[in-house]
């Protein structure tokens, strides 16, 4: 018995390490939130997870140092649900950022990004006139427009410097014009006018060189968020798929030990007889 609660014991201490990425990559997506992502919601559940593995852990290594089974049914019993939030949390996180990405530019190496190559329940989040009010001035806050500016001895990079640069989903959907609207360029977030429209595309009105106000109410610049989203939380996800898989392994081991634990309990001690009578009857001839 004591080996089997040795083993449960290391086996929610390992449990509680796992929590720790899965904290941290909660935290990390809050942190995208606060800046380039600024959508303030994913994060969350994920962090609750977390939190909510560690104080579970706890409580199996509890129950495994004080021989307590209740405390080890308890994290059993809590840790099921646990893993199960996880697998749904990240079938939701792939199925919301299922669809969309950048479309290759041809003589760029950066990507342009279109609205209508999301859809979805993250779309629609997106691209809600209450919510984009928020991320819109989340992202224009972030300064995330201002720092994409480059300088070589005070003087701007050149036009192919900057079509060779690779930008992020942001970068490109929010602080430049869409490349088929045919603007040319001044510097990073200055364009102008310099050839004929390509494509009915309505960001090419949109597209002002007012340092405030840039595409941020261009689609190209919410389908930049979504790409931006996607890529943070794909890879959340590709952390929490391998975390996921080494938590069940975790799981079958201590619910074979506590399975083990319950079959020695109800074996009787050595030596002891089935059946004990103070007064044993005397039989009469």
């Amino acid at each position: 018995m004591r080996s089997s609660n040795n083993l449960i014991g290391l086996v929610n201490f390992f449990t509680f390490l796992l929590s720790i990425p899965i904290l941290g990559g909660g935290i990390w997506l809050s942190s995208r939130a606060n800046s380039t992502d600024c959508l303030r919601f994913l994060q969350w559940p994920l962090i609750i997870i977390g939190i909510s593995i560690m104080v579970i852990s706890l409580a199996g290594i509890a129950g495994a140092c004080y021989q307590n089974k209740f405390l080890m049914w308890l994290y059993l019993f809590a840790m099921f649900f646990v893993i199960a939030a996880l697998i749904g949390f990240i079938i939701f996180a792939y199925a919301v950022t299922d669809k969309g990405s950048g479309r290759f530019v041809m003589n760029r190496r950066y990507l342009d990004y279109y609205l209508h190559d999301y859809s979805g329940w993250l779309k629609d989040r997106v691209t809600d006139n209450g919510y984009w009010n928020e991320i819109g001035s989340c992202v224009r806050d972030s300064g995330v427009c201002k720092k994409i500016r480059r300088d070589l001895n005070g003087v701007p990079e050149t036009p192919q410097m900057f079509y060779f640069r690779k930008l992020s989903p942001v970068e490109s959907g929010c602080c430049k014009p869409p490349t088929d609207c045919g603007y040319t360029y001044v510097n990073e977030t200055v364009w102008i006018p310099g050839g004929e429209m390509v494509g009915p595309n309505p960001d090419c009105m949109l597209w002002n060189n007012d340092q405030r106000l840039l595409c941020y109410q261009c689609s190209s610049c919410k389908a930049g968020v979504l790409g931006s989203l996607k890529k943070s939380w794909r890879k959340v996800s590709v952390i929490n798929i391998v975390v996921l898989i080494i938590l069940v392994i975790f799981y079958v081991i201590a619910y074979a030990a506590y399975r083990n634990i319950k079959r020695i309990d109800n074996d009787e001690p050595v030596g002891e007889a089935r059946m004990t009578k103070s007064h044993p009857s005397h039989f009469q001839i």
